[in-house]
């Protein structure tokens, strides 16, 4: 295949760029530029409608602070929907909006006005600045709260209409390599990298993201777990008062600090707990049965046990799950410790299978705290949120609480059973490729903007749903929280 770029003068004038190709047997085939408003996101155009039934970047944009004086050309307003909207869109990084400041979808969804042909966004430089000036300590916790706020909406919408009985937060702890020199930007030994080591606590219902902390890069996973769970508990208990909480955690948050502020804000746990030899002394003969059963049956055998336990630095026993496994690959034995009512020591073994029932349901309840991961793999892998670049801590903090709210919004879009399965199972990648990336041309009259997509585009059933969901789309009211 031979290509050719020619560029052809008439009148005086010359023509765009073209590209000339000859693999057709009998005539060229020439690619050339339109002059016309043209787009390859017409699929943000419902997520834009998704948000403004719920109201949702306007109120985030009210918890910034806005340090200009007089008149600004670009709106605070206006600068997040272009953040937010190219997150879901793929254009993570600020440097890609200038080349999207004129596009006419981008201007609709983000544009003070709306207008396809009107003036273009915001550029990198202004962008920039945004993020810079926007993200004031204070600003950052009114978008926390934002975010806790929200997910007690999307819980009243998920339940029915109102918060359910019983909430589980999953908390979890996930490196975010760093490539620069951004501040706070340590080298963490276990990871062997230079990164940041942010907090979630996300519900697994909604699968909404209540809270997302910035931290420096060499912190325990732990460090600050207590207070942020607070702030997540007291709006859920501003809500309904009698909810009953439960937390799950891995065993970076397994330490006496946690267990003390779950039992003083009366809401049960039960956290991983690391090995040691004590309590594999108090569990030996369960993993000696486990092999025992596995080598007489070559099945794998999870056997369960029960204990009470108290470490010396702990003021208290505490009841500890035990997990003996034995399979082909080897022996897994693992613990964690709860505070779950009618979870008691086990009784001691009879003949035949020595496991305890109860013991296997909370471990196994602990075990689907796994689940949260994928929510870890959307936001780092599918919306990037890894993309902190920029030099100062509260601007990149800024910069994972947009990717979260953009996360946020796309979660409460898909979760509706009118939407197809693999529409509401699907990862904002497939989103992207289904729904958001579709190229169209834009005609903007005195009357009506008409957005036209190719009438051979295969994904058009997904965009009609979608857009079906965001016209029904009755918000929960708003949270106080």
């Amino acid at each position: 295949m031979v290509a050719q770029t020619v560029v052809a003068a008439a009148g005086g004038g010359e023509w765009p760029d073209q590209l000339s190709f000859d693999f057709l047997p009998d005539r060229p085939v020439v690619v050339q530029r339109h002059d016309g408003q043209l787009t390859s996101d017409a699929g943000l155009l419902p997520i834009r409608q998704f948000d403004q039934r719920w109201d949702y970047t306007r109120r985030m944009a009210a918890c910034l602070h806005d340090p200009r004086a007089g008149t600004p050309r670009h709106a605070l307003l206006a600068m997040l929907r272009q953040r937010l909207y190219g997150v879901l869109a793929g254009y993570e990084d600020c440097n890609d909006h200038d080349a999207l400041r004129d596009d006419p979808v981008f201007k609709m969804v983000a544009g003070d006005r709306g207008a396809p042909d009107g003036d273009p966004l915001a550029s990198q430089p202004t962008l920039s600045r945004f993020e810079n000036g926007a993200a004031r300590p204070a600003a950052l916790l009114r978008l926390i709260d934002f975010n806790v706020a929200t997910g007690v909406e999307r819980l009243r919408q998920h339940h029915g209409g109102q918060l359910p009985a019983s909430v589980t937060l999953d908390l979890d702890a996930t490196d975010d390599p760093a490539h620069g020199d951004q501040q706070l930007t340590l080298f963490h030994g276990y990871y062997g990298q230079y990164q940041y080591f942010p907090l979630i606590i996300s519900e697994p219902t909604t699968r909404h993201v209540f809270l997302a902390w910035l931290r420096p890069g060499t912190v325990h996973a732990s460090l600050g777990a207590d207070d942020d769970l607070a702030r997540v508990v007291k709006a859920l208990r501003a809500a309904r008062p009698d909810v009953a909480i439960h937390v799950r955690g891995d065993a970076g948050f397994g330490l006496p600090v946690m267990y003390e502020i779950c039992e003083e804000l009366g809401v049960t746990y039960t956290f991983g707990f690391a090995t040691n030899a004590r309590l594999k002394a108090l569990t030996d003969d369960l993993m000696d049965r486990a092999v025992a059963y596995h080598a007489r049956t070559n099945a794998k055998a999870r056997l369960f046990r029960c204990v009470q336990y108290q470490c010396d630095s702990w003021a208290c026993a505490r009841t500890v799950v035990a997990k003996a496994e034995c399979h082909g690959g080897g022996t897994n034995l693992r613990f964690v410790v709860t505070n779950l009512a009618g979870v008691e020591p086990s009784p001691a073994e009879s003949a035949g299978w020595p496991s305890d029932p109860v013991a296997r349901e909370v471990y196994d309840d602990y075990a689907l705290r796994g689940e949260s991961e994928q929510r870890m793999d959307e936001l780092k892998n599918g919306l990037a949120a890894g993309r902190l670049s920029c030099h100062r801590f509260v601007a990149n903090f800024f910069r994972l609480l947009i990717h979260v709210a953009a996360y946020n919004l796309l979660n409460a879009l898909r979760d509706d059973p009118a939407l197809p399965d693999e529409l509401r199972a699907a990862q904002p990648q497939t989103w992207r490729t289904r729904v958001i990336k579709v190229a169209a041309a834009v005609v903007a009259t005195t009357r009506r903007v008409v957005v036209r997509v190719a009438a051979q585009w295969p994904w058009w059933p997904a965009l009609r749903a979608v857009a079906a969901r965001a016209q029904a789309f009755v918000p929960p009211p708003p949270s106080t929280a």
